[in-house]
């Protein structure tokens, strides 16, 4: 091997397959969030096919979309983005699952995938010992990764419905559900910029919390006028949310995440 492939595929070594966290990060993950509310509700919703049937279509995207972004040697951006998209709208339609046809409720629903999510952050931790997207060097962090983000959505779904459903939730609304997670990611900023918490499980609050942002931007677009929404076509806020993101993966810089080593590597 040439000291010029040594060295290229060294550098490929050191990055993640994943995204630099930056602010054009978070803009484009709010992004995906909020089309995941918006095209969930097209299919289950517009189409009439119902949440096991949403649920399942969606599924299999994210199976094809995921496979091919762990079977990848490098970031590549469209791709890491739709897996997001992929368990963004997984992550809808299955709490509505969870929340409604399994009759448990917004409480049930969102303690059933808090303790889903905080048993997989254990493990991986247990595991492997970190759960930094600066230690996603082997393929088990890969899969911890991608699992700790589907119900990190799914998570995120029910929490911002329960806020927002003016009747069997808290009755913030729409408009009051995307305020008051709005105030939550700040708090997680000034956390971040002026106290010495811990990077890792910054990223994580925030990553949770843009999805039910996400949840109450979507809904407010597409539901109904006399309930608290726009009343927006979703065909119309899907493919707007789309242009938009693909403008900003285009025109953001994409850096991958360098690798961080662990001291005996």
């Amino acid at each position: 091997m040439s000291a010029a492939a040594s060295a290229h595929d060294h550098h490929h070594a050191d990055l993640a397959k994943v995204p630099a966290v930056t602010l054009g990060f978070w803009l484009i993950k709010i992004l995906a969030t909020t089309l995941g509310e918006t095209a969930s509700d097209t299919v289950t919703m517009s189409m009439n096919l119902g949440y096991l049937a949403g649920t399942g279509i969606f599924a299999v995207l994210l199976a094809i979309a995921l496979t091919a972004q762990i079977r990848a040697s490098r970031l590549h951006p469209f791709l890491f983005w739709a897996v997001i998209v992929a368990t963004t709208t997984v992550g809808t339609t299955l709490a509505d699952l969870c929340d409604r046809s399994l009759g448990i409720g917004y409480l049930g629903g969102s303690a059933l995938l808090f303790a889903l999510l905080m048993l997989t952050l254990f493990a991986w931790h247990r595991s492997l010992g970190s759960v930094s997207i600066k230690r996603l060097d082997t393929r088990a962090a890969e899969i911890f990764y991608w699992v700790t983000i589907l119900f990190s959505q799914t998570l995120g779904t029910a929490l911002g419905d329960w806020v927002a459903d003016p009747e069997t939730g808290w009755g913030f609304g729409y408009g009051g559900g995307a305020a008051l997670f709005g105030a939550g990611l700040l708090v997680v900023v000034a956390l971040y910029f002026w106290t010495r918490t811990s990077r890792t499980a910054l990223f994580w609050a925030a990553f949770i919390l843009t999805r039910p942002l996400g949840a109450t931007v979507g809904d407010y677009l597409d539901k109904p006028v006399a309930n608290g929404g726009l009343a927006l076509s979703r065909y119309t806020a899907s493919g707007t949310l789309v242009v938009c993101m693909l403008l900003l993966v285009i025109l953001l810089p994409q850096r991958a995440e360098r690798l961080q080593r662990a001291p005996h590597d």
